[in-house]
């Protein structure tokens, strides 16, 4: 916190003769993204935050706003993080690049993910890489479902990780879960019970297996949602060979 006189009937120093420097909004969203990285977005106040750059929380409204308003500008400065590929890239392969590199991304700051599925970042902070993305799509030949595809596979990823964040911190909960899936890979009677329990079984006794799940099964999801638009997309280009055919 600044330093003061308290107690001395004196005011307190100001930032400069305190030896600290000058507050602005970048630095204190930058603060904001630093305590979203070591405890997650929802697990600091903003007295804390105030505490991280050693100010008051009214200096904290005055250069940003209220709690939402930093959540909402972190959520900007880690969207803002996102690398493109190249967009040379085949679309299939640029998805596929570009989706690994979001969940490390948010991975990296947990809550972002969640809060993304459920509002998206802002126009500003957005505008670059969707503007890339649907146009890669628009490149491959979807048309007017470049919008929804991109919307499918940018939502299906945030939503994956969203879970994955939420579960770091049910460990207990997890656990306990696939012990008791487990116990049922041996009921014939109940083949899918039994096929899970056993995949279930697998994780439980291979610690690198059960440390890669999440990522293993985020992959599956891109590459699943990625198949299937490829199929889409043949059916939009056996459309248009036909209505072309016709005319």
């Amino acid at each position: 916190m600044p330093t003061s006189s308290s107690g001395t009937g004196q005011r307190p120093r100001s930032r400069a003769a305190a030896g600290l420097p000058a507050l602005t909004a970048d630095h204190i969203v930058g603060a904001a993204t630093e305590l979203t990285a070591q405890r997650g977005l929802d697990n600091w106040t903003l007295r804390e935050l105030a505490r991280a750059v050693e100010a008051y929380p009214a200096v904290i409204y005055h250069h940003v706003g209220d709690r939402d308003a930093v959540v909402n500008a972190v959520v900007d400065r880690v969207v803002s993080l996102l690398e493109l590929p190249d967009e040379r890239l085949p679309w299939q392969a640029w998805f596929t690049e570009l989706l690994a590199g979001l969940r490390a991304l948010l991975r990296t700051y947990p809550g972002c993910a969640r809060r993304l599925a459920l509002f998206g970042p802002s126009v500003q902070a957005a505008a670059r890489s969707i503007d890339a993305g649907i146009g890669v799509l628009l490149q491959a030949g979807f048309g007017r479902e470049s919008v929804p595809a991109y919307h499918l596979l940018l939502m299906t990823a945030c939503q994956f990780v969203a879970m994955e964040d939420d579960r770091d911190g049910a460990l207990a909960l997890q656990i306990g879960n696939t012990e008791a899936y487990a116990a049922y890979r041996e009921r014939p009677d109940l083949p899918g019970m039994a096929e899970l329990g056993a995949a279930m079984h697998d994780l439980m006794g291979d610690p690198d297996l059960a440390a890669g799940y999440y990522a293993q099964l985020y992959d599956y999801a891109v590459r699943r949602c990625l198949d299937g638009l490829g199929h889409r997309l043949g059916q939009l280009r056996e459309a248009g060979s036909a209505g072309l055919t016709a005319t």
